[in-house]
C-alpha cells in the first residue's frame, strides 16, 4: 500500500527537474525567448484543451492552437488595449469549430491567454526576482501538497472531481507559500511582509486552477490532458496552478499594490 502511494514519484521528480531547469533558463534569459515559450505553451495549452472537450478535432485543434501561440506572442508587442481583443480571439474562433463544449473551451482559453499575458507582463514589468517568486510560491505549493496529502491523508477538499486532493495538501501549501512570501520580503529589501498574504492567496488561486482543470478531465472523462510530460500527463496538467496564480495576479494588480510595501 505505501509503495503504491508513492509510485509515480519517481517519473514526476525526473519530468518536474527537466522542466524547472527549462523554465528557469527561459525566466533568466526574459525577453523574446521567455514569450516565445509561454506562446507556445498557450498554443499547446489549447491544443489539450480542444482534444479534451471535443473528440476527433485534430485538425481544428492545431489551428486553434496555432491562433492561440501567436496570438499570445504578438499581444505583449501591442500596447493593452489592442492586446485585449487579441488575446481573446481564441476563445471566439473556436465557437464554430467546436460540436460540443464550446463554452468550456471559450471560458477556458479566455483564462490560458489572459494567464499568458499576465506571465509575460510579470516578467518585464517587475523583473526576474519576482517572476521567480511567483513560480517558487506555485512549484512549493504543489511539491507540499503533494508531499502532505500523500503522507496525512484527512479529509477529502472536492472528492467527487479530484478524489487524491486533501485539506491536509491545500493547507501545507498555503504554509509552503506563506514561508516563500516571508523569504522574499526579507531578501528582496522591496516588499513588506503584506507579500506572506499575497503569497497565500497565490497559492490559493493556483490550486483552484487545478481543479478547475480536474474538472474539466473529469467531465471529459480522461486522466490526463495529454502524455506530453511522463509523471505529470500534459501541459495543462503541469501549469494548471500557474494559469490560476497568474491569472489572479493580474486581476488583484488592479486593487493592491504590487509588490506589497514599495513605496
Amino acid at each position: 500500500m505505501t509503495s503504491a502511494r508513492w509510485s509515480d514519484l519517481g517519473p514526476r521528480m525526473a519530468s518536474a527537474a527537466v522542466l524547472i531547469v527549462v523554465a528557469l533558463v527561459c525566466v533568466w534569459l526574459g525577453g523574446i525567448w521567455w514569450r516565445f515559450a509561454i506562446s507556445l505553451a498557450c498554443g499547446g495549452m489549447v491544443w489539450e484543451l480542444v482534444n479534451m472537450v471535443d473528440t476527433n478535432r485534430g485538425k481544428s485543434a492545431k489551428i486553434l492552437a496555432l491562433v492561440a501561440g501567436v496570438c499570445a506572442l504578438a499581444s505583449v508587442y501591442l500596447p493593452p488595449a489592442f492586446a485585449l481583443p487579441l488575446l481573446l480571439l481564441p476563445s471566439m474562433a473556436g465557437f464554430g469549430q467546436m460540436e460540443r463544449g464550446g463554452v468550456t473551451y471559450s471560458v477556458f482559453t479566455a483564462m490560458i491567454m489572459l494567464a499568458g499575458y499576465g506571465i509575460m507582463s510579470l516578467r518585464s514589468d517587475f523583473g526576474l526576482t519576482w517572476m521567480l517568486w511567483m513560480v517558487t510560491v506555485v512549484v512549493v505549493t504543489d511539491v507540499a501538497g503533494y508531499f502532505a496529502g500523500r503522507a496525512i491523508g484527512g479529509p477529502k477538499l472536492w472528492p467527487r472531481v479530484s478524489p487524491k486532493k486533501t485539506w491536509s495538501g491545500a493547507s501545507a501549501g498555503w504554509i509552503g507559500a506563506g514561508i516563500v512570501g516571508a523569504l522574499f520580503a526579507i531578501l528582496s529589501r522591496e516588499a513588506g511582509f503584506g507579500l506572506i498574504g499575497v503569497s497565500v492567496a497565490i497559492s490559493m488561486a493556483s490550486q483552484i486552477g487545478d481543479i478547475a482543470e480536474s474538472s474539466i478531465k473529469r467531465r471529459a472523462g480522461v486522466k490526463d490532458s495529454s502524455n506530453l510530460l511522463p509523471g505529470h500527463g500534459g501541459l495543462l496538467d503541469r501549469f494548471d496552478g500557474m494559469l490560476g496564480a497568474a491569472l489572479f495576479l493580474l486581476i488583484a494588480g488592479q486593487i493592491v499594490d504590487f509588490p506589497p510595501g514599495v513605496e
